[in-house]
């Protein structure tokens, strides 16, 4: 007697499970994107009692948000093209080579992804005070890229220890020195996983408040100024669209992430 299970179908249950989740974290944001367009200023009334394209006219003409955005932005670039530089060097570096201290360090490299934002921020500080750095964009796009390099180091890492080692070994066999088998070899295979870090590097750069709160002084990144605005509750309407600048800006480089990252059998089926 042959079983009716299919592993290939979900329960009803775990579909459920997964509906609940998902309406969990993204009805928040499509409750923002609502409040972007409605006509009440200061209280939220659901269902809106109208909607208007107003605020968004009244967002575009305040020169300090796009003074935040734009600094958002350049500081986003500035520790991506350095996240980039450092986090695929030391991919390089770290995915097949072999010393006795080679678990520490790789633990040391991870490390400002994995400890809480608040003692990553601490610490900056602490060696701005020592060094007697002042706060700056500087600051900003130093303590970023401490955090952008891991997420670039572990794209590019993963995907170096995915490729077999006979292929640098014949590219030696057939005459190519270290720099044409970098070019010809390597770098064609993580160009994907290369991409997807900065992207993915860049997003989290540019909506991160915890770090830049203890390195940037008196400069004012987006995430600061939302934080500055949750206290005026008659910029409610505009604040929510910046809001949904913020989620245009992110979503594109996230979705771009995954769709390099993806399996390689799903790139056909998406063809």
């Amino acid at each position: 007697m042959r079983s009716s299970y299919r592993p290939d179908k979900p329960s009803l249950l775990l579909r459920a499970g997964a509906f609940a989740g998902l309406a969990f974290m993204h009805i928040p944001v499509l409750i923002i994107i609502l409040y972007a367009f409605t006509t009440e200023e200061r209280t939220y009334q659901f269902p809106p009692p109208g909607l208007t394209l107003r605020w968004f006219s009244r967002a575009f003409e305040r020169s300090d948000i796009w003074q935040s955005l734009t600094l958002s932005l350049g500081v986003a670039a500035c520790a991506t093209i350095i996240a980039l530089i450092l986090g695929t060097l030391a991919a390089f570096a770290l995915a097949r080579a072999k010393f006795p201290a080679k678990d520490s360090l790789t633990v040391l490299f991870v490390l400002p992804i994995a400890l809480p934002g608040i003692v990553t921020g601490i610490a900056l500080l602490s060696a701005m005070k020592i060094g007697g750095i002042q706060p700056s964009v500087f600051t900003i796009v130093a303590g970023h890229a401490t955090f952008c390099t891991v997420i670039v180091y572990n794209n590019v890492v993963a995907r170096l220890r995915r490729l077999p080692s006979s292929w640098v070994e014949a590219s030696m066999d057939l005459g190519a020195d270290g720099l044409q088998t970098l070019r010809y070899v390597l770098l064609p295979q993580v160009a994907t996983a290369f991409l997807a870090g900065g992207m993915l590097a860049f997003a989290l750069s540019f909506d991160e408040i915890i770090v830049t709160i203890f390195t940037a002084g008196k400069e004012r990144t987006l995430p600061i100024w939302f934080f500055n605005e949750l206290f005026r509750p008659r910029d409610r309407p505009i604040t929510n669209v910046v809001a949904v600048i913020v989620i245009a800006v992110t979503l594109i480089p996230i979705l771009l992430a995954y769709y390099f990252t993806r399996p390689d059998d799903e790139h056909e089926t998406a063809r």
